[in-house]
């Protein structure tokens, strides 16, 4: 069972269950045991009509994220020890699993600048679920803190590969070519 308290993880469960797509929430106390040293397990095992199985590890976010008196958007890092984990949990569950990153960005002002036109309506807060494979991620990111053992990517790159979760769906390439505009437009705009 998630963590329903994470309000980031609940809101990325109900959206899953809104469109009745088949998932298993993945009981994070229960950590598995690869070569004598714990993994950190990944947050849903999503089953997709077509393509790959996903290994989702949702990493909450506000957008913007206001730090001493200033509005940061796209706020994407991650650990290294995600890192770790998503990798060996890919490599264990083989051909047809690929791990991904969601990015369950609240929208903490929603009238204003947001990371795409995908919203997920949650307990009265607007959500958007952005995605990028690990492997992806992998190739793009930086080290961001070495005290925290914290990586993440450059804005501009790292909103040039990250797509809503609803562009993963066959019939919404149309309106993903948009949000890929979208984003491009506004980020240019407004030097984000």
């Amino acid at each position: 069972m998630t963590r329903r308290h994470i309000h980031y993880e609940a809101a990325f469960e109900d959206y899953l269950r809104s469109r009745g797509q088949p998932y298993v929430a993945v009981d994070e106390q229960r950590k598995a045991i690869f070569a004598g040293s714990r993994v950190k397990s990944f947050d849903f095992l999503v089953y997709r009509e077509t393509g790959q199985t996903w290994l989702v590890d949702v990493k909450g976010r506000q957008f913007p994220y206001h730090h001493e008196g200033r509005k940061r958007h796209w706020e994407n890092w991650i650990t290294r020890e995600d890192i770790d984990g998503l990798s060996q949990w890919q490599s264990t569950f083989g051909e047809g699993f690929v791990s991904m990153l969601v990015f369950a960005y609240h929208l903490t002002e929603p009238n204003a600048h947001q990371p795409t036109h995908h919203i997920h309506p949650f307990r009265d807060c607007a959500y958007a679920f952005m995605c990028v494979s690990l492997d992806e991620y992998k190739d793009a990111c930086r080290e961001r803190s070495a005290k925290w053992d914290t990586v993440s990517v450059a804005t501009a790159r790292f909103k040039a590969m990250v797509q809503p979760i609803q562009c993963y769906d066959a019939n919404r390439e149309e309106s993903c070519d948009a949000n890929r505009e979208h984003n491009s437009l506004r980020g240019t705009a407004a030097g984000l």
